[in-house]
């Protein structure tokens, strides 16, 4: 009798037990809904708002603490991001010294001046960038709450992204400008301080409204609301919010389901609009002149083109506007908007356009968390940048030479850090930008060759279907690349972003075995990866042997570029070498090789291929 009383209850324990586990550790998303109005002073550069902040806690977890990013705060003498500045080995040339050297007029700040949540005032501490907050009263699951905060800026000098008074003149590009909420997910909060790197935000609604002198042209996120006030062609119709008060206008902005809002200004801007066949409005923003007008003039032919081959083979651009600003200090990404600088070539400003808009789909949709997974973003935005590239302005054979090359130098460095590392803290900024860039775009392409670029393709389409507007992780990515090739890909995963293990295979021997030859394979290097093998015959045809990873506990059908498959065998990942029997003679054989399409990022190619 008690052993049996005792077993239901403890399954009914461990029931519980584990659902609360689940539950604790499921997946879920907070939600924002920011209502700002700001007032900009250009001759001053500073500025006073108001933000109301409807914030909804969607995770299982009680918070008895918020914490709100003050980017502009990194802009004075003697911050972190100035100290890091100036004592990593290699730092950005943009930035340097120049922080330390910033005047009172020249810095950047933010500063709450007062907090309310649900009414009731809140104690907060501003540590640097990161506003704390601890609340009188916990915020529970499923609570919405609303802040209320009144704060205070000043518009550094342009430095790095954000500031006034770039290199090309543009008065203001307002980026990282406003207290935003970080994030709080599955795993915790992420309130790192800004230190000049990357960025993670949570998906919501902003209305902004911001005024200004009537003289500035403004663009940026979101859609204009009263463009007829305005007296300014962005879309047709919209509400009439906007008061002329003396020498300002008010312009008002909504953007649905972002995670940032970015928007510059300038007297100078001449605004150039395109309507889409899909509905899309298409608007560029930029300073004419001798250095700019000619380029951004034919830019106007290809901003569409991109958006076009971009959405087909990565998922709809969901949004029904983009904008290509002048602005910033080169080009970066911001939701439904870029900010470049703009006195480029048409060959760069076309590159510079496609890397930041192909951003708008795995930063601004995807928007995986950018701190913990640069190259999800920068490595795979630099993988579509360069198809779009080739695709829609200078054709190439092989678009992604560049980002192996880079990869191939930074593995032989000695200086390579794992994918894994989080942004802010890789020993150099070479490292940190070559890891993301080429090897996260090589981390991609690699994979065409390991599933077939055909199934690679329909996966990264669902990848986007399935986690657009919902923060993936590299798990996430991993599983649909596994769910719609049919194998096992966590060893790559492992392997490529959580090690610096190269991948270095070779061929050690051929020779002649009676009627047969026998071909032995070798791997120095600590990767495993699967082999396609070609052998070409001295009077022309070809054949080819696909070796496949046990521990892929699957295989990639047979492509229409290779030779005809005459044989599949796997490969334990255990052993170094590999030997094969080929039923041809010996004197037949005109050259065998490793992976002809190059497109395994082995790092020592001269040893993949002998001829007789």
């Amino acid at each position: 009798m008690l052993i049996n009383t005792i077993k239901p209850f403890l399954g009914l324990f461990l029931f519980a037990t584990t659902f609360a586990v689940s539950a604790q550790t499921g997946r879920f998303q907070q939600a924002v809904d920011y209502k700002i109005d700001v007032q900009m002073d250009v001759q001053t550069n500073q500025y006073k708002g108001t933000q109301k902040l409807e914030y909804t806690n969607n995770s299982p977890d009680t918070l008895t603490r918020v914490f709100y990013h003050m980017y502009y705060n990194a802009f004075q003498p003697g911050s972190m991001m100035d100290v890091r500045s100036r004592t990593i080995s290699d730092p950005d040339r943009r930035v340097g010294d120049r922080i330390s050297k910033l005047q009172p007029d020249e810095i950047g700040f933010i500063h709450a001046k007062n907090l309310k949540m649900n009414g009731k005032s809140v104690r907060f501490k501003e540590v640097e960038t990161i506003l704390e907050v601890d609340l009188a009263e916990p915020i529970l699951p499923s609570a919405t709450v609303t802040f209320e905060m009144e704060f205070e800026g000043q518009v550094p000098q342009q430095i790095r992204r954000s500031g006034r008074d770039n290199s090309e003149g543009v008065r203001l590009s307002m980026s990282q400008w406003y207290p935003k909420m970080a994030n709080y997910d599955e795993q915790g909060w992420h309130a790192n301080p800004y230190i000049g790197r990357e960025f993670y935000g949570i998906f919501g609604d902003f209305d902004v409204k911001i005024t200004i002198d009537k003289s500035y042209v403004l663009g940026g996120t979101g859609y204009l609301k009263n463009p007829n006030e305005i007296g300014y062609g962005y879309e047709e119709g919209g509400d009439k919010v906007a008061e002329q008060k003396g020498n300002t206008l008010t312009w008002h902005f909504v953007a649905p389901k972002v995670h940032d809002f970015m928007w510059a200004a300038d007297p100078n801007y001449k605004h150039d609009k395109i309507k889409m066949s899909n509905g899309i409005t298409v608007h560029h923003l930029y300073i004419p002149g001798e250095k700019t007008s000619e380029s951004w003039e034919k830019l106007k032919e290809y901003t569409p083109k991109a958006i076009e081959f971009l959405s087909k083979n990565f998922g709809q651009y969901p949004y029904k506007q983009f904008s290509v600003i002048q602005g910033g200090d080169g080009g970066m990404e911001y939701a439904m908007a870029t900010l470049i600088t703009g006195e480029r070539s048409l060959n760069s400003l076309v590159g510079v356009m496609v890397h930041e808009l192909a951003h708008s789909w795995f930063h601004g949709v995807l928007a995986s968390n950018e701190a913990l997974y640069p190259w999800m973003d920068e490595g795979f935005t630099s993988y579509a940048s360069a198809l779009t590239m080739s695709a829609i302005f200078q054709p190439s054979k092989d678009p992604l030479r560049a980002a192996y090359a880079g990869y191939y130098k930074l593995a032989k460095s000695g200086t390579e850090e794992p994918l894994s590392t989080h942004a802010d803290h890789f020993q150099l900024n070479s490292s940190y930008s070559t890891s993301s860039y080429s090897k996260g775009a090589v981390f991609l392409a690699q994979l065409g060759y390991i599933m077939g670029e055909d199934v690679r393709d329909r996966a990264m389409l669902r990848y986007f279907r399935t986690w657009k507007f919902r923060h993936p992780n590299v798990n996430d990515f991993i599983r649909v690349m596994e769910m719609e090739s049919g194998m096992e890909l966590d060893w790559y995963k492992e392997y490529f972003a959580n090690t610096t293990k190269t991948i270095n295979y070779s061929i050690k021997e051929v020779r002649s075995s009676g009627e047969n030859t026998e071909i032995t394979l070798e791997r120095i290097g600590l990767m495993p990866m699967p082999i396609d093998l070609v052998i070409t015959y001295k009077d022309g045809t070809a054949e080819s042997i696909y070796l496949p990873l046990v521990i892929m506990r699957g295989e990639k059908e047979a492509q229409t570029d290779m030779p005809t498959r005459i044989h599949t065998e796997a490969w334990p990942w255990t052993n170094v070498s590999k030997t094969l029997v080929l039923t041809r003679d010996f004197k037949t054989i005109k050259s065998v090789e490793i992976d002809p399409s190059k497109r395994m990022a082995d790092i020592e190619q001269d040893k993949n291929k002998v001829e007789f």
